[in-house]
C-alpha cells in the first residue's frame, strides 16, 4: 500500500488534522509513503525539522519525497542561488528523485522544481527519456507510478497555468513507454482523470491522480484536507480475448479530513486498471 501525502505546508499545518493522519497510518500501516512536495511553508530548518518528526511518527518503511516549490528559500536569495535544497537534504536527504520498486509497482519521483521559478514546475527531456527508458524496462506485470509536484494536466480553467510546460510531450511519451499512473499535488485540488480521454491518440490507458494538501489550513473553497491510498495488485482475469487480459492492476482510496469525527475517513474509490493489447 502507497500512502501519498502532498502539499503538508508545515508551518501551516493544522494540529488536529496532523494527528488524525498518524492514527490512521497506524491503522492501515501503509509500506510506503510517497511524499510530493511542498513539505514546507518557507523552507526553514524548523519547518523541515518538523515535518520530519511527523514522517517518524507515521511509521512507514519506506519513504519517498520530492521538493515542491515551496521547499525552496523564497527571501533567502543567496541560499535560493547557492544551495537551493540545502534544508530540505538535511530532513530528507540529498536525493531529490528517489525510486521504489518490488513484485508489484515500479514507482519513479521526479523532481519538477527548479531554483530559478517561483512556483511553476519544470522537466527536462532528460528527465523525461530516463522515466521512459525505466519504465520500458520493467517487467509487463509492474505497476508504473510517476509521481511529480506539478501536474500534468488540470480540471478547471484557473489551474491551467500551473501544469507543466510541454505536458503534452510528457504524457505521449511516458504512455508509449508504459507508464499506468502520474500522481501530483501543487493545485490543493483532488481528482482523478484518464488522460486517454482527454489524448484518444495514447497507445494505452494512462491515469492522473491529483492529491489536496495533507495537513494545512491552506485548502481551496469546496475541498479539505485530503490524502490518496494506492493498493496496486496484479490481477489476471480470463475474459473472452487476450485483449481483454487486465494484467496490472490499481485500486486509489480518497481519505478526506471530517471536522465531526476529527478523523480522516474513506470518501471515494477509483479502479485504476490497465489492458494490455
Amino acid at each position: 500500500m502507497i500512502l501519498q501525502v502532498s502539499d503538508p505546508h508545515f508551518g501551516t499545518e493544522r494540529r488536529p488534522v496532523v494527528e488524525a493522519l498518524v492514527q490512521l497510518a497506524s491503522k492501515l500501516k501503509p509500506k510506503v509513503l510517497l511524499l510530493t512536495g511542498d513539505i514546507t511553508q518557507r523552507a526553514t530548518r524548523q519547518q523541515f525539522s518538523s515535518a520530519r518528526a511527523f514522517v517518524e511518527r507515521l511509521g512507514v518503511p519506506i519513504v519517498l519525497a520530492i521538493p515542491g516549490n515551496h521547499d525552496i528559500p523564497l527571501f533567502n536569495v543567496a541560499a535560493r542561488l547557492i544551495r537551493p535544497y540545502g534544508h530540505y537534504a538535511e530532513s530528507f536527504g540529498g536525493n531529490l528523485e528517489p525510486e521504489y520498486e518490488d513484485n508489484d509497482v515500479l514507482v519513479l519521483a521526479l523532481n519538477t522544481t527548479r531554483w530559478y521559478r517561483h512556483k511553476d514546475g519544470e522537466i527536462a527531456v532528460a528527465q523525461i527519456e530516463r522515466v521512459a527508458r525505466r519504465c520500458e524496462a520493467a517487467r509487463s506485470d509492474q505497476y508504473c507510478l510517476v509521481a511529480l509536484h506539478h501536474p500534468v494536466a488540470a480540471t478547471s480553467e484557473r489551474d491551467r497555468d500551473n501544469v507543466i510546460p510541454g505536458n503534452e510531450q510528457v504524457i505521449r511519451r511516458w504512455a508509449a513507454a508504459g507508464v499506468d499512473l502520474i500522481v501530483g499535488g501543487h493545485i490543493h485540488l483532488p481528482f482523478v482523470l484518464p488522460l486517454n480521454e482527454r489524448w484518444p491518440e495514447l497507445p494505452k490507458p494512462l491515469w492522473l491522480a491529483q492529491a489536496g494538501t495533507a495537513l494545512s489550513h491552506r485548502i481551496r473553497p469546496g475541498t479539505g484536507n485530503s490524502i490518496n491510498l494506492f493498493r496496486v495488485e496484479e490481477r489476471v482475469k480470463p475474459m473472452k480475448t487476450v485483449a481483454d487480459l487486465v494484467q496490472r492492476h490499481c485500486e486509489m482510496e480518497r481519505w478526506d479530513f471530517v471536522e465531526q469525527s476529527q478523523s480522516f475517513e474513506a470518501i471515494s474509490k477509483h479502479s485504476l486498471p490497465v489492458i494490455d493489447s
